[in-house]
C-alpha cells in the first residue's frame, strides 16, 4: 500500500480507525502466541462441544477459540439446511472472511474441527446414537448459544427451540463424563422487563415466570390457534416470545446447578467487532438488530426510526462478549475451586461507557458526510421520535415518498439496485422492524456487571 494512503492526516476516516485497530492487535497476538495465560491453560487440550456456532455470536466464539487456544477438538451442531450437508454448510460458515486471520495463523485449524448433524429444537438434539455418545466420551466444556432470536416468533417455535432445546443440551451435559463447565448464553433482556423499566437488572436467577415443563408441553401438544390465543397474556411483562423463553430457559439452567458445573453470561445488544479478529466484523443477520439501524443511517435509507434520544444504549462489541464468554467457564470453575455455591450470571454490560442515540444522531447531523457509506443513497442522518404520530408523519415525506420516487426512476431507467426490488418494500419492513424494536430502544435499565468486573480484576491477578 502507498505509505501516503496511510497517513493519518489523509486516510479515509473509518479506514484510520480500522488501521489503528489493527495495529493494536500486534502488541495482543504477541501475548496471544505465549498461551501462558490462566484461561488459555485451562483450554489447553480442552474437547468442547458449540451449538449455534452458524450465528453471529458463535461465529465469532469459534474462531477466537481455536485462535486463542490450544484446544484438543472442537464439536459443532450443525443442521442440514437449503440442500447443503452438515460438512458444506460447515464449509460455508468457515469461509467468512472473519476466518481470514485464524487461517493465515493456524491454516491446520480444521483438523480440530468436528461437525455433527443435529437440531437444538428436536430431542436429544436430533444427534444419532452414536454421536450423542462420542460427546458424552470426549466432551468437557459446553457452550450452548443456539436459539431462534426472532422477536416476532411463535410461542411453540421459541419454547421448543430456547427452552426444550435447553433442556436437551443439559441433559447432554448431565452424561459428559469428564465435564467441566456448561456455559449457557441468555440475553441481558431476559428479565428487562416492563416493571423494572429505570431499574436495576442484577446478575442473579429471577422467579421464573411459568414453570419450564408448562410452557414445553404447551408447545409439543396445544394446537396453533389456542397457542397463540394465550400467547400475549402468557408473556405479560415482556415484549415478545425471545426475551420470555430466554427468562424461562434461565431457570432450566438454574434447576439443574445443584448436579452440573453451569454459569449464565448475558450479552447485551451485541454489535459488530471492534478489534477481534478485524475490526467492523459484523454477520448478515445482524442487520436484523440495532446494527442494522446504524448500517440504514450510514447508507442514507434510515432517516426517522423510534428511540428515545436520551436514554443509555447498551451495546457491546461482539468480540468483548465472547472474551467474556471464553474466561466466563474459567471464572465459574475458579469459583467453584474456592469453595463458592452460588452459580454465577455474568452481564457484558457497558454501563460505565453508554452512548446514547442523540450522540449518534447529533454525530451523523454534523459528521455524517465523514461517516456515510461512499454507497449511501442519500443524505445521512436520523431523527429520533418516541411517538406513532410523529414517525408515522416524518416516514411518509422522509421514507415513502422518496421510495416511490426512487422505485419509478429505477424501474423507468433499468437501474434498480441488484438486492432492491423496491424500495417501498424496504420501509414497509423497516416499519414492522421499528414496532418490534420500540420497547428495547425506548425504554432503559441498568444492567449491572460486578461479576464480569471481579472476573476482570481475577484475569489480571492470574
Amino acid at each position: 500500500m502507498d505509505p501516503a494512503a496511510m497517513d493519518p492526516a489523509t486516510m479515509d476516516p473509518a479506514r484510520a480507525i480500522e488501521w489503528a485497530a489493527i495495529a493494536h492487535q500486534e502488541t495482543m497476538n504477541e501475548v496471544m502466541d505465549r498461551g501462558d495465560s490462566a484461561v488459555q491453560q485451562f483450554y489447553a487440550g480442552a474437547s468442547v462441544l458449540v451449538t449455534g456456532a452458524s450465528g453471529f455470536l458463535g461465529k465469532q466464539l469459534v474462531e477466537k477459540l481455536l485462535r486463542s487456544c490450544q484446544l484438543k477438538k472442537m464439536f459443532i451442531l450443525l443442521r442440514p439446511k437449503k440442500g447443503k450437508t452438515i460438512q458444506e454448510r460447515l464449509e460455508y460458515v468457515l469461509s467468512d472472511p472473519l476466518y481470514d486471520v485464524l487461517r493465515k495463523r493456524k491454516p491446520d485449524f480444521m483438523d480440530k474441527v468436528v461437525p455433527l448433524e443435529g437440531d437444538v429444537a428436536d430431542i436429544r438434539l436430533g444427534l444419532s446414537d452414536e454421536d450423542w455418545f462420542l460427546l458424552t466420551q470426549e466432551v468437557d466444556t459446553v457452550f450452548h448459544m443456539a436459539a431462534t432470536v426472532r422477536f416476532d416468533e411463535s410461542l411453540r417455535a421459541s419454547a421448543l427451540t430456547n427452552v426444550r432445546g435447553t433442556r436437551e443440551c443439559l441433559a447432554l451435559a448431565r452424561n459428559c463424563r469428564q465435564l467441566k463447565n456448561f456455559v449457557y448464553v441468555s440475553t441481558a433482556f431476559s428479565h428487562a422487563t416492563e416493571e423494572r423499566v429505570r431499574k436495576p437488572v442484577l446478575e442473579q436467577f429471577y422467579e421464573c415466570p411459568v414453570p419450564p415443563a408448562v410452557v414445553i408441553g404447551m408447545a409439543e401438544s396445544m394446537d396453533d390457534q389456542r397457542l397463540e390465543d394465550i400467547t400475549s397474556e402468557l408473556i405479560k411483562g415482556w415484549p415478545n416470545t425471545y426475551t420470555f423463553t430466554k427468562a424461562i430457559a434461565e431457570e432450566v439452567v438454574r434447576a439443574s446447578s445443584t448436579e452440573l458445573p453451569v454459569c449464565v453470561v448475558r450479552p447485551p445488544i451485541v454489535a459488530p467487532s471492534f478489534y477481534d479478529p478485524t475490526p467492523g466484523w459484523m454477520d448478515l443477520s445482524s442487520l436484523s438488530g440495532p446494527t442494522g439501524i446504524l448500517a440504514g443511517i450510514i447508507m442514507g435509507i434510515l432517516h426517522v426510526f423510534y428511540v428515545d434520544k436520551h436514554s443509555k444504549l447498551p451495546m457491546t462489541p461482539v468480540d468483548f462478549v465472547n472474551n467474556a464468554t471464553i474466561a466466563a467457564a474459567w471464572d465459574a470453575a475458579a469459583r467453584r475451586q474456592r469453595g463458592e455455591t452460588d452459580t454465577p450470571v455474568y452481564t457484558v454490560s457497558n454501563k460505565d461507557h453508554f452512548i446514547t442515540w442523540d450522540f449518534i444522531g447529533v454525530l451523523m447531523r454534523t459528521e455524517g458526510v465523514k461517516f456515510s457509506s461512499p454507497k449511501a443513497v442519500w443524505y445521512c442522518y436520523m431523527i429520533e421520535v418516541t411517538s406513532n404520530l410523529s414517525y408515522t408523519v416524518l416516514s411518509f415525506f422522509l421514507h415513502y415518498i422518496p421510495a416511490y420516487l426512487m422505485d419509478t426512476v429505477g424501474k423507468l431507467m433499468g437501474n434498480m439496485p441488484k438486492d432492491i426490488t423496491s424500495y417501498v418494500a424496504v420501509f414497509r419492513k423497516i416499519d414492522k422492524f421499528a414496532l418490534i424494536y420500540r420497547f428495547f430502544l425506548a425504554n432503559e435499565w441498568y444492567f449491572e456487571d460486578d461479576n464480569v468486573q471481579t472476573m476482570i480484576s481475577h484475569i489480571v491477578c492470574a
